[in-house]
């Protein structure tokens, strides 16, 4: 009888694999779009983050899905002028994480694409920006199931032509009107 640390990793993986799939699923039971927006434009995207930000009063994480060049960060950059941000908003992209400033307090945008596992982002701190009560803005969440939180507003922007999307807002209502 083999004991229990001699199992192949080939099985250690398929359970890995299989883990990380049910925690995807169990980030998206509740991401039936409860808001869609459509973007004929970039000059459309203001009206469209500061319809989402009335709608989730009490969200301060928002998680961004979409392909490369679904317009992540041309999103969050209209959610961050929306809020005040005075300064360049940029993708994070090589630095992981950018800070911002509104007038009185700080704004957080991650991108978790150079991201290989979930320790990585848990060890530049990722969980306290997200319970710092600041906004955060996340591109690609996807490779951090298990570490964002419930209450996470989720939007998924697909592509409809070279310059239309469509983006579905997701969240926890937790009592909002």
């Amino acid at each position: 009888m083999r004991a229990w640390n001699s199992r192949p990793t080939s099985l250690y993986r398929c359970i890995w694999k299989i883990l990380f799939q049910v925690a995807y699923l169990r980030s998206k039971l509740y991401t039936v779009p409860q808001k869609s927006f459509l973007s004929q434009s970039e000059s459309d995207n203001p009206a469209i983050a500061e319809k989402i930000l009335h709608a989730c009063k009490n969200v301060r994480v928002f998680a961004f899905y979409g392909e490369l060049g679904a317009g992540k960060t041309t999103l969050i950059k209209a959610f961050c002028r929306f809020l005040g941000v005075k300064e360049a908003v940029s993708s994070p992209t090589f630095s992981l994480i950018h800070e911002y400033w509104t007038e009185d307090a700080p704004v957080y945008h991650l991108d978790l694409y150079r991201i290989n596992s979930e320790q990585e982002a848990f060890d530049i701190g990722s969980e306290e920006y997200f319970y710092s009560g600041a906004y955060v803005f996340i591109e690609w969440p996807q490779r951090i199931p298990n570490l964002l939180p419930s209450e996470a507003a989720l939007l998924e922007i697909s592509i409809i032509s070279e310059n239309k999307r469509k983006i579905d807002l997701s969240y926890q209502a937790h009592g909002e009107d």
